[in-house]
């Protein structure tokens, strides 16, 4: 700089070369904690995020079900009135609440539309209405309320329905089917026998399939429209090897007085067989043992 500047010139400094540029390629982005009242933007910073965290998350559950596919059940049995339809366990909430009267019968456009779209609509709307940029839940009263009742409707919801199940088994004497499938295979543990597959289980063949017991008796009064024409079961619970499960008098007791709401009487006064052809009956079935068919 010159001795003799004219202290009206305006001096620039293009810049000092003993100063070193830094590199900020390296460095990490400040966290939007540090900054009160700021946040970052829900478009694109936020939501990009959310779905990566949504696809690493989805990518692991098909992962898990290609790995361990969800196990079949018995197969659907159309004579079964005992049967008490259940959605799965995060359904429940839902399905009770299309029990109650004004979501269902004449409100039943209500019911479907309104208190199940509704409050999703509004949940997938809920980043555009909540514009607020406070994140601590007990400044946010309205939503934080609206979520603790949803929370708390839920739950409350999903008991009610699974109490009032529970009661109707009770009532109708229904084992369900993950239960007598966890007592089969109790048994067979106990037996020394491996666990039973269910749509796998061994078939096994029918006893003396001349008798007359079956080819007359059993055919008249209608027992293959349920039972299968090979007691292989077709709707109703299958009989071969039924002799490895029930004496001949539990058998009797069940075809005379029938037992629960699929298998009806077919003794006494009102009965299509009489007592002796009931005695031939469990007599023969009492002989459907898996020894005796090999």
């Amino acid at each position: 700089m010159a001795h003799k500047q004219d202290p009206n010139e305006k001096v620039l400094y293009v810049g000092d070369s003993r100063i070193r540029k830094r590199d900020y390629s390296n460095v990490t982005p400040p966290d939007y904690t540090e900054f009160p009242g700021k946040s970052e933007a829900f478009i694109p910073n936020f939501l990009l995020k959310e779905w990566m965290v949504g696809v690493v998350a989805l990518v692991g559950f098909l992962t898990l079900v290609i790995a361990e596919p969800a196990p079949l059940g018995y197969p659907a049995d159309p004579l079964n009135s005992a049967f008490i339809p259940m959605p799965d366990w995060y359904f429940l909430f839902l399905y009770q609440l299309l029990k109650y009267p004004y979501a269902s019968g004449d409100y039943l456009v209500l019911g479907v539309l309104g208190l199940s779209g509704i409050p999703f609509i509004a949940l997938l709307l809920a980043p555009f209405l909540d514009t607020g940029k406070e994140r601590r839940f007990y400044r946010r009263p309205i939503a934080s309320s609206l979520m603790l009742v949803s929370l708390v409707a839920v739950a409350y919801l999903t008991w009610v329905s699974w109490d009032h199940y529970e009661h109707e088994l009770a009532l109708s004497g229904t084992v369900p089917e993950h239960i007598e499938r966890k007592i089969k295979a109790e048994e067979a543990v106990a037996k020394g026998q491996p666990r039973p597959i269910p749509g796998k289980e061994k078939v096994v063949a029918m006893v003396a399939a001349d008798d007359p017991a079956f080819t007359d008796t059993m055919t008249q009064a209608q027992c293959i429209a349920c039972h299968g024409a090979e007691l292989e079961g077709a709707g109703a619970p299958a009989l071969t090897g039924i002799g490895d499960v029930l004496s001949k008098e539990e058998l009797v007791e069940i075809v005379t007085n029938g037992k629960g709401a699929g298998m009806p009487p077919f003794g006494g006064a009102d009965g299509s067989l009489t007592a002796e052809q009931i005695d031939q009956v469990a007599t023969w079935l009492s002989k459907q043992k898996a020894e005796a068919a090999q």
